[in-house]
C-alpha cells in the first residue's frame, strides 16, 4: 500500500479539512511547494493561494489560503492559516468587488501604510479569485 499523507488544514475560525493525501502542493513564498510523504521535516510561511490536496477521496480538494504558517513532518502536513476556505465555498461576487475596492484604495492612497495595506488586499483577493479559477476549470 502506498504511503499516505495525514494533513491538517485550521484557520482561527475552524478546521476546514483533516483527511489522507497523496500530495499537498501550497503557496510558498519562494514558489510553490510540493509535498509528499516521507518529506524532510520543514517549517515555513506560506503567502495567499490555493492549496492543493491531492489524493484526496480520490480526487483534490483545492482551498484558499490568506496566508500562514505550513509544517511538514514525514507522514503529516499541518497548514495553519490566518484564513482558509474550501474554493467551492469562495463567493466570486463578493471578491470581485473586494478586489474593485482594493485598487480604487491603492489609486486614492498617498501614505505608505495605505498603500501597503491596499496592496495586501488585493494580493489576498487576487489568490482567492485564482482558487475560483483553479476549481472553475477542474469541471
Amino acid at each position: 500500500m502506498a504511503k499516505k499523507l495525514h494533513v491538517d488544514i485550521v484557520s482561527a475560525e475552524a478546521a476546514v479539512y483533516s483527511g489522507e493525501a497523496d500530495m499537498v502542493v501550497a503557496p510558498g513564498e519562494e514558489g510553490e511547494l510540493g509535498i509528499l510523504p516521507e518529506h524532510a521535516p520543514l517549517l515555513t510561511r506560506i503567502k495567499p493561494g490555493t492549496v492543493r490536496v491531492i489524493g484526496a477521496e480520490g480526487g483534490e480538494e483545492v482551498i484558499y489560503v490568506s496566508g500562514g504558517m505550513m509544517e511538514v513532518q514525514p507522514d503529516r502536513v499541518t497548514v495553519l492559516a490566518d484564513t482558509s476556505v474550501r474554493a467551492k465555498d469562495l463567493d466570486e461576487s463578493k471578491a470581485l468587488e473586494a478586489e474593485r475596492l482594493a485598487k480604487e484604495a491603492l489609486a486614492n492612497r498617498t501614505g505608505a501604510m495605505d498603500i501597503a495595506k491596499a496592496q495586501a488586499e488585493l494580493a489576498e483577493v487576487a489568490a482567492q479569485l485564482q482558487a475560483i479559477r483553479k476549481l472553475r476549470e477542474k469541471r
